[in-house]
């Protein structure tokens, strides 16, 4: 085990390097960028030595794999979020312990959500996943609302009980105009954003960049970036 924590402590060191190199080069404050570790297909061992390291956020995209982790880790501050795409199914489950959803990309799902929340009591975060290779009306390859469904999308989380609209999320489009263009992506995201913000100002939190990109998202103006590989490493995935 002290292995593994010296291992995760030293990519955490690397990744913490990276984003305040990435602020100071676009004259941000090191603070205005919350890391979010992706421990997916990792063990509920690995997200304790995080915490004991002071990672505060990790994030999940399968609940099968992410609800008994989360019961394993619940005695511990952290703030969960879900990124992956969410079936209706699974949102009881995924309402019982996340704190942030950050794929929410159509009305059924924002009704569903609303509804599990209110039956647990809770207010749950969520962020619009804005897919940058989708056509109006469609959705992307990787989940997500094209951009002119962001609005109304908006609107719909903002009216409906126990749900938080607190941004933006984009994953880096692998087709369309935006492949291969990371930088040019994330700078959309951020034009979405502040029109986004015009009506809904608390709505602020913009989620993008991941381990190979996150460079491109923080000279962007994201607020919040999204990184496994880099921290945990390359191992197989389960299941």
């Amino acid at each position: 085990m002290t292995d593994r924590k010296d291992q995760l402590a030293a990519n955490l060191a690397q990744v913490e390097e990276r984003i305040a190199s990435s602020c100071a080069a676009a004259g941000r404050k090191r603070e205005e960028v919350t890391l979010i570790v992706v421990t997916k297909t990792y063990p509920a061992s690995d997200v304790r030595i995080l915490h004991e390291l002071g990672v505060r956020h990790v994030a999940e995209n399968r609940d099968q794999d992410a609800a008994p982790k989360a019961t394993a880790c619940a005695d511990l501050s952290l703030t969960w979020h879900f990124v992956g795409q969410l079936q209706t199914n699974k949102v009881r489950s995924v309402t019982s312990y996340a704190d942030i959803v950050q794929s929410v990309d159509r009305s059924k799902l924002v009704t569903a959500l609303s509804a599990a929340a209110v039956r647990g009591e809770r207010e749950l975060g969520c962020l619009i996943q804005v897919a940058l290779d989708a056509e109006s009306g469609e959705r992307g390859e990787r989940g997500g609302v094209a951009p002119d469904g962001v609005e109304e999308l908006a609107t719909a989380i903002g009216a409906a009980p126990g749900l938080r609209l607190d941004g933006l999320m984009t994953v880096a489009p692998l087709a369309g105009e935006y492949a291969g263009r990371q930088r040019a992506a994330f700078d959309r995201l951020m034009e979405i954003s502040s029109r986004l913000r015009a009506g809904h100002p608390a709505a602020n939190m913009v989620s993008a960049g991941m381990s190979g990109d996150l460079e491109d998202a923080v000279a962007a103006g994201a607020t919040h970036v999204r990184v496994g590989t880099a921290v945990l490493g390359v191992r197989p995935r389960l299941g």
